[in-house]
């Protein structure tokens, strides 16, 4: 299975673009990996926070490291719509050039360019 890296938007100015955000993303992985590949969903990392105990903790930068992680193991990139504006995802892109990870702006032309 290739291994597919899922950039986008998270944050948001209110609850309402968070959770569209979140539904953009996992919808988007949920398609990679019925069509056979194993995406990374930054957006399911929110059930880490929801099963802390007291006095434990996460940072968002704990979440960008995990993110980083998985998308330096990553076969490619494929990022999602209106995340021009996002500077996590602009930073994740960074990276990706850097290690030389191919990068897709258009899951729909991603799917049609793999074998």
């Amino acid at each position: 299975m290739k291994r597919v890296y899922v950039a986008g938007a998270f944050s948001a100015d209110n609850v309402l673009e968070v959770l569209s955000n979140m539904r953009n993303g996992m919808r988007a992985a949920t398609r990679l990996f019925l069509l056979g590949y194993a995406p990374f969903c930054p957006w399911l990392g929110y059930q880490y926070s929801l099963m802390l105990r007291e006095n434990e903790e996460v940072s968002t930068d704990d979440f960008y490291d995990y993110s980083i992680a998985w998308l330096k193991v990553s076969d490619m990139m494929v990022v999602l719509p209106n995340s021009n504006h996002s500077r996590g995802t602009q930073r994740e892109i960074a990276i990706a050039k850097d290690m030389g990870i191919p990068i897709y702006y258009d899951i729909e032309e991603f799917i049609k360019e793999q074998p």
